[in-house]
């Protein structure tokens, strides 16, 4: 099998490729939202920026905020798990909500905000693949407002065999897809839309201007473990000093604490002295 060089799942690609094809990014948030296409009467991209500046930022998010019949939409895709991922939508929501409202607005304007999370990792505990979550009493389930709507898609729950009348399966695949194997089989299902997203995915991952902005974004990622991995090695060291410190102090031989911290002779001598 022949393994792409870049998955749809990577920020970059996914935020370019959609910014530059909107068409595209329209059907794919119809179909994810479950609404038909030829409904959208308002759609505008909020956020096409990618300036190379912001790329190396810590909390850079390649997302795509959106306007789409007055909602407000926030589409991204999470590749890791790196814990409290719900918060971390939760958290977007709030900002995409309270952000919408004008100085001297009304609540009663603030508009229906929605979160789409693609997610490369399993998340919830059960079966199903895409899971919504409302504002619901507890006990009668009927939902405070509907103003709050968070949407996530595990690919990993995926079906290995999509159908060609199933959009929404189809367009994850697509997100899933880690071959030119996988991609083929998506073309031989003769789906104009999948046909023109893996004719758009081709173009741009051999553009220059991508080629560029992966590898700016790229370097800021091995940056960032770097420094993660410097980080920790000197809370690590630090942890094996303070224990040498209390072994010392209780006098105990230096031999032990060398077996017990993992620290050489010399340091332990620069610490006795």
């Amino acid at each position: 099998m022949t393994k792409l060089e870049y998955r749809l799942t990577n920020d970059t690609l996914f935020k370019m490729l959609f910014v530059k094809y909107p068409g595209l990014l329209k059907k794919l948030v119809a179909v994810l939202l479950g609404i038909m296409h030829d409904s959208i009467s308002q759609f505008e991209i909020r956020n096409p920026e990618m300036p190379p500046e912001s790329l190396g930022d810590k909390f850079c998010r390649l997302d795509i905020t959106m306007t789409v019949d007055g909602q407000r939409i926030d589409l991204e895709v999470q590749v890791d798990d790196e814990g409290d991922y719900p918060e971390r939508s939760l958290f977007n929501w709030a900002r995409e909500y309270s952000n919408s409202l004008p100085k001297g607005g009304k609540y009663a304007d603030l508009p229906r905000t929605v979160v789409i999370s693609i997610m490369d990792f399993k998340l919830f505990d059960c079966a199903e693949y895409h899971s919504e979550f409302m504002v619901l009493e507890v006990n009668r389930h009927t939902p405070l407002t509907d103003r709050l709507s968070m949407h996530y898609f595990e690919l990993c729950k995926l079906p290995q065999t999509v159908k060609a009348d199933n959009g929404t399966e189809l367009w994850l695949s697509l997100f899933r897809a880690k071959t030119e194997e996988d991609l083929a089989k998506l073309e031989a299902l003769e789906v104009p839309e999948m046909r023109e997203a893996i004719s758009a995915y081709r173009h741009v991952t051999v553009t220059p201007e991508f080629q560029e902005l992966e590898r700016l974004r790229t370097k800021a990622r091995h940056a960032e473990a770097q420094a993660l991995y410097n980080a920790e090695r000197k809370a690590e060291q630090k942890t094996k000093f303070d224990i040498a410190k209390k072994m010392i102090g209780r006098n105990r031989p230096v031999d032990e604490i060398i077996e017990d911290t993992g620290l050489t002779l010399e340091e332990v001598e620069s610490l006795r002295s």
